[in-house]
């Protein structure tokens, strides 16, 4: 029997009529993830030989020489005391800089190689210090950054197309000028963000956003006008709607800045995302999930299209009528039908306590009235058909009866030290039905948090989530054959 993945609920739309609620402090930033630390998996060989070019019998020697040289390191640091000025791995091992030929004969002695310098690690540590509580003097666009490089046994400071300006830093500083380095650089460093359906946004007060789509996203029309500026679930600068119909319609779009990546996710308020495969239009009757930024994630059942809505601001029509609740500041958030996006909240009755009348505006009227691209899993507006799991970091095959479950890598699990994204491809024989999975250990069992079971053999899924334990479950729903899994993890 296909499952159908539990996603929980959270706790806390809009009343006919209403525009959005007052602005609450900066929402949480997602957890933090837990502590690291495992073997090398696989994924991670893989990944090390296409990022750092070597070949597989490289990158395990590379695992075991970075390893032992850490330990070497680690130890030595102690020992030494105020003669150690830091350690980096070469290609022929671990190199050491002490400031003592004593202190270079105990270098020797634990196998590595000593190299006899000036400053200690100590003086270059409180020399950085020092450029850090003067950091107010440094231009941001000019002066990117600075860090203690032990293989110089220098402090670098860099400088965007203008030395001058961090030279100015330096002095200004009052640090020794002999052990900084000015290195030119065409660093840039800005902050990151993902832009994910469900969550907060800001432009004066506070809604949800819609769906990710190339170069922003689509949400409300009534949160705000064309040339709104917003600020992301972290008070941050987002981006501007480039725009907006209400009344008559209830859509905009806003186009964020660089700073922000759209992402085929949707909040689903469990610590999980849900990935958006496309924008098929479910009919009445099926159920229908939201994501807001007020409520989280809540249920219910499509009751009717093209219904007209008659706001006291004016009227909406083309809206889709939904019995899931919703409350001020989930305006704007995702609708979703199993993988497929819905739509966009508008308004409604009642509350979540009592339950109500939700409405909302469908996300291929909006995609068509300023062309815009959906982002999905498959990168537009459907997946594209399956060609093989190419382009995974890892390929495992097998071979399954139906009505069985197979797990991999390889019967086992993997741990991922890092939040990321995890993506999964099975590959199946014509004329079965298999899904995929992608389960999560929770300390005491193994928990679906993702699914792509589509009636054929062929899937696909991408996972946004913590670090921890991690396995891929094929399920043979009808049929039997031979099948290919390609798995990339953070």
């Amino acid at each position: 029997m296909r499952r159908v993945l539990t996603l929980a609920a959270a706790a806390m739309l809009l009343p006919v009529g209403a525009i959005a609620v007052a602005v609450p402090p900066a929402a949480a930033a997602p957890p933090s993830a837990p502590g690291t630390g495992a073997a090398a998996s696989s994924e991670m060989l893989a990944a090390m030989q296409r990022d750092l070019r070597l070949s597989p019998t490289e990158a395990r020697d590379r695992i075991a020489r970075d390893d032992k040289g850490t330990r070497t390191d680690a130890s030595l640091r102690k020992s030494l005391g105020s003669s150690y000025a830091g350690g980096w791995m070469t290609t022929d091992g671990l190199v050491v800089a002490v400031t003592s030929k004593t202190a270079a004969n105990r270098v020797k002695a634990a196998g590595a190689r000593a190299t006899v310098v000036d400053r200690s690690g100590a003086e270059l540590d409180r020399i950085k210090a020092t450029l850090d509580r003067h950091a107010a003097h440094a231009p941001a666009g000019a002066v990117p950054g600075w860090y203690v490089d032990v293989t110089t046994n220098t402090v670098v400071v860099l400088a965007n197309g203008d030395a001058a300006a961090a030279a100015k830093f330096v002095r200004a500083s009052r640090v020794d000028a002999a052990a900084v380095r000015v290195v030119t650089t065409t660093e840039s460093p800005r902050l990151l963000y993902d832009v994910r359906g469900g969550d907060a946004y800001y432009m004066g007060g506070r809604c949800s956003v819609g769906f990710s789509v190339t170069g922003g996203f689509v949400t409300a029309g009534h949160c705000g006008r064309t040339g709104t500026a917003t600020q992301g679930y972290n008070q941050v600068a987002q981006g501007t709607f480039r725009g907006s119909s209400f009344p008559g319609n209830d859509y905009g779009w806003v186009q964020t800045n660089s700073n922000w990546t759209p992402q085929p996710w949707v909040n689903n308020y469990s610590g999980a995302n849900v990935t958006v495969a496309g924008s098929t239009e479910a009919a009445v009757g099926a159920a229908v999930c939201r994501s807001g930024s007020t409520t989280g994630w809540r249920c219910g059942t499509i009751q009717a299209k093209n219904q007209t809505v008659n706001y006291a601001e004016g009227s909406v029509s083309g809206l889709t009528r939904t019995n899931a609740c919703a409350e001020p500041g989930d305006s704007g958030g995702s609708w979703l039908s199993g993988q497929q996006a819905q739509g966009v909240t508008s308004g409604g009755s009642g509350n979540c306590s009592s339950g109500g009348t939700t409405y909302f505006q469908p996300v291929n009227e909006i995609l068509s009235a300023y062309g815009l691209t959906l982002r999905t899993s498959g990168g537009g507006n459907e997946p594209p058909p399956t060609t093989g799991c190419s382009g995974y970091q890892a390929t495992y095959n097998g071979s399954i009866s139906s009505r069985q479950s197979q797990f991999h890598p390889n019967g086992s699990y993997y741990y991922s030290s890092t939040s990321g994204t995890h993506r999964g491809c099975l590959d199946g024989p014509n004329g079965v039905d298999f899904d995929l999975y992608l389960q999560k250990w929770n300390g005491s069992s193994w928990v679906d948090v993702a699914g792509s079971y589509s009636p054929g053999p062929d899937e696909s899924l991408t996972y946004n989530g913590t670090a921890g334990y991690y396995r891929f479950e094929v399920y043979a729903y009808s049929g039997s054959g031979s099948y290919s899994v390609g798995i990339t993890n953070p």
